[in-house]
Formats: structure tokens, sequence, C-alpha cells
């Protein structure tokens, strides 16, 4: 299955989605508790293997949502719980380049989307009993610039949680008098995380507040009085002062002019003079933002002297979905040069120096790591490449792989355009590999993993073995038990982020 699914409200039974041979969930079943599951229903089938799929249920128990979406269209079926037999009624037609998700209100669903041009999104409402896109009425305009990423109703309230600037901001409208007010916090960077009420009658939300020096809180608040109310805070068990820190936000000049955020956390008494050694995050892919938020991993590198810093570059949508845009399809290449004019930054403003940044990224942040490898070699000390993403153009001309026709709209389809093939040639990191001076690399992949192939990071590493002029050791870790996510169990990814840190604190000097 493709896990997780929708109990009805009388608990006698739910749906699910099953996978199909190529581990795509295709068909949403509703199967009856105590009946064997070859009698279970067939709901729904989606035929078109480039879309994704899943089904879960509303706050107040009235539908099943059946949620159909690829990275750009996507399409909402519903069944009234009153009648679970019911075929599956269509909310709005998909359309390409159009997204939408529903919440519901009561007598209304509050429908999150860019339709009309509404690139940073709006809400609409329509009524419950008639969604269809006719029908839908503005209710939260849409501001470029700021985007909202999500929305909740209850009884007396709509929220959403929005960003702007690389900053997440949470809004509260009363929905009898419409009147707005935000949730403030103080620092210049920090993180977000919305989680809403378990009950539609509440006037309490919860969210989560944390940023690189702050451990994660956990806050109720009152949306009538204003208050809130801190439940939990996360326990350091090593010990914990933030006055031992600095988290600041600055902004780096990419080569078009734009200003790309960068995070950045390190000891009050690490020297700013170039001699400090840097770890560079970067992801940029599938409009995903990597929040400023509290790891205390990265502290065991803040404690030996080491920046810390999360480049925001495109491809994610830290400055709006024009941000996503910028770093997709044609427009791919920004998402390496954002990273780059990153490093440039802090070597100019001398957070550390180009000859102690430690580059790293993960599945499409590998990809990443391979294509600044190859354009800007000598800006890194070191390059730490976890499940690297960096055989795109063999990947996406290979369809019977579980992501490849899904991620066309990302990448572009090089089977059926020749000018998508040349884009995605021009930059792929394995295509790309010439006989230049790399910087020490660290690859690591999973024999399991069915989203970036094992033989991916493989080939990558050795064809940079045969091309590499520096001599700087070039070195694969297979994990033979894992997937896309790495080992499984805490202590054992706690090993695994040791032996990349390991690494990066081997490169700095620091051993």
């Amino acid at each position: 299955t493709g896990g997780g699914g929708a109990w009805a409200p009388d608990g006698k039974s739910f749906f699910y989605s099953a996978l199909d041979e190529n581990h795509r969930p295709s068909k949403v079943f509703h199967h009856i508790i105590g009946t064997p599951q070859s009698e279970d229903r067939l709901v729904y089938e989606e035929e078109d293997a480039g879309f994704f799929m899943g089904v879960g249920g509303s706050l107040l128990d009235d539908f099943i949502f059946i949620d159909i979406h690829d990275h750009e269209t996507s399409e909402y079926l519903l069944i009234p719980t009153s009648d679970l037999s019911a075929k599956p009624k269509m909310v709005a037609e998909r359309e390409e380049g159009i997204e939408y998700t529903l919440t519901e209100g009561g007598d209304v669903f509050y429908i999150l989307t860019n339709d009309g041009d509404a690139k940073d999104f709006k809400i609409m409402e329509a009524p419950v009993n008639n969604p269809g896109k006719e029908n839908w009425r503005e209710v939260v305009p849409h501001k470029p610039g700021t985007l909202i990423i999500s929305h909740m109703a209850y009884a007396r309230h709509l929220l959403w949680l929005e960003r702007k600037d690389g900053l997440p901001q949470i809004m509260i409208r009363d929905r009898a008098t419409g009147e707005e007010h935000a949730i403030g916090f103080a620092e210049e960077a920090y993180s977000l995380g919305l989680q809403g009420a378990a009950e539609y009658d509440s006037d309490v939300i919860r969210f989560s507040y944390s940023s690189m020096t702050t451990p994660s809180q956990l806050y109720d608040y009152n949306m009538v009085t204003r208050e809130r109310s801190l439940l939990k805070t996360q326990e350091v068990p090593s010990g914990h002062n933030i006055d031992d820190y600095v988290t600041r936000r600055v902004f780096a000049p990419a080569w078009d002019g734009v200003e790309v955020p960068v995070t950045l956390l390190y000891r009050k008494d690490t020297p700013l003079d170039g001699s400090a050694p840097c770890l560079l995050y970067g992801y940029g892919a599938y409009g995903v933002t990597i929040p400023a938020s509290f790891n205390t991993n990265c502290l065991s590198l803040v404690d030996r002297g080491f920046v810390y810093a999360i480049a925001h570059i495109r491809g994610g949508k830290d400055k709006g979905f024009a941000w996503y845009e910028d770093g997709k399809m044609e427009k791919k290449t920004n998402t390496f040069k954002d990273f780059i004019a990153a490093a440039d930054y802090l070597n100019q403003e001398k957070f550390t120096s180009y000859a102690n940044i430690i580059a790293e990224g993960g599945s499409a942040g590998g990809m990443l790591m391979g294509a600044i490898s190859n354009m800007a070699p000598e800006k890194f000390a070191g390059v730490i490449a976890a499940v690297p993403f960096v055989d795109v153009l063999n990947t996406m001309l290979d369809d019977t792989l579980p992501l490849t026709p899904p991620e066309w709209p990302e990448w572009g389809n090089p089977i059926d355009s020749r000018e998508e093939y040349d884009q995605i040639a021009a930059y792929s990191p394995y295509d790309n590999v010439e006989a230049k001076p790399y910087p020490p690399i660290l690859a690591l992949s999973g024999l399991t993993d069915p989203r970036v192939t094992y033989w991916e990071p493989t080939k990558w590493v050795a064809k940079l073995r045969d091309k590499s002029t520096s001599g700087a050791p070039v070195l694969l870790k297979t994990n033979m038990d894992a997937g896309h996510g790495g080992a499984s169990g805490r202590f054992q990814r706690l090993e695994e982020v040791a032996f990349e840190y390991a690494f990066a604190v081997k490169v700095a000097g620091k051993m």
C-alpha cells in the first residue's frame, strides 16, 4: 500500500491507496473490517503515471478526500461519509499548472490555490454542497512575494502559514469580523510549525517555534485573547546555553542581482577573519524550503569552531513561488549559481574562506553538490553528497523508474523534447565530469534506495576518480541495509551524521 489512509467515522471501514508494479500509488480501495482484502471495492484508479495520489479525511469527518497531484497540478475528489458507497465527486478538474488544496469550514470549503496567476497563492471559499470552481470566491487575496504555505479552518477562525523573505509567519482571521493579526517573533531567523487543533470547535491552536540557537518550543495560542502558553522546550541532555551562540540572516548577491538569503550559526567566540571552517548546506528543488530550525547535530561542528550556514537558494520557495520557478526546468542552473554566490559572499565577508568551505547536500541537493563541483571546484575545500541525484539525464530517460514520470515537470522530459534533453545534458553532474582538480568528495548511497538508485553515485564516483587531476580522495560509502532516508533507528542515523561530520572535520584540519 501507499501508507496512511482514512477511517470512516464509524470505525468499521477505511480507505487506502495501493501501489502498482512501479511503486506508484495508483488505486484507492475501500476495506470493510472483517472481510477479506479480495473483496475490497475499487473506489478510484489513476491512469496517469505522472501523478501521485493520497487519501485522507476531513476534520469534521464529513468527507473522505482523494488528493491527486504532481509538482504543479492538482485535483481533489470527495466521498461523503454519509454515503461511503457514493461515486467520488470532483471539486475542480485538473488543469496543467493549477494547484489547490482544501480544508473544511462547516458549510464552506476554504481552498488554497494559485489559480488566476496567483503564483504565491490565495485563499478562496466555496459552498460545501457545490464546491466547483465556478463558485469560488476570494477570501485572502494574492500578495506577490508572500507565499501562503498552508491553511486551516475552525469554527470561528481561519488561519494560514505564510512566508516572506525566507521567514514564516502565522496569520489569523476572525471569520465573523474579518479582523486579522499575526503572531510575532523577535529573532532574525527562525522556524515555525503550525499544528492547529484536533477539534473544529476550538479557539486554541498549537504551534512550534525554534531557531538555530533556540531549542524547539511548543506553544498553545488563544486566537481570541492572543495569549500564548509555553508547553514544552526541547531538552539538550549535554546542556545548551543560548547566549553562547549567534544566529544571523545575511543576503548574498547572485550573478543576476537577486539577493540569496543565508542563515548562519556560530559561537560568539568564533573568529570572523576568514580562518573559521564552514559547512555550507543547500538543497534548492521541488519548492522545498530549508527551515532555520534548531538542530543539535550541527552544534557539534559549531562547538569545534565551524560556521554552519544554510543557503536558501532558488528552486525552493524561500522568497515565494517565483523563487521556485527561477530554479527549475530551463532555469535550473540558477540553483547552482546561487549556492556558489553564497560561498563567494561568506569568503568576501570573512565568515570563512574558500579554503575552509565544505559543501553538503542530499538527494536533489546531491545534484547541487555534483554541479558545483563541476562548476567551481576551487571554491570548496570538500563536498559531502548524500544519496546524490547525479545521473539526471539517464534517470529522466527511463520511464520505468518509480519517480521518473512525476519528475518531468521539475526537470523536463528528455524523451519527448530535444530542447529539454539539451538543458539537462548541460548540467547533469555525471555527464559533465571533466579533467580538473576536484576537491575531496564523500558520496553516500543506499542499496535499496528507490528514489536515487545506488548506481548513480557509484558511476559518478568512478568517473570522478578517473578524471580528477587533484589527487584528492573521492570516497563512496554504500549502506547495504538502507534506502533513500539512510539507516533506520535513531542511533544508526546519528552514526551516519557523525561519519559525514568526521569527513568535514578531517578536511577542515580540525582533527
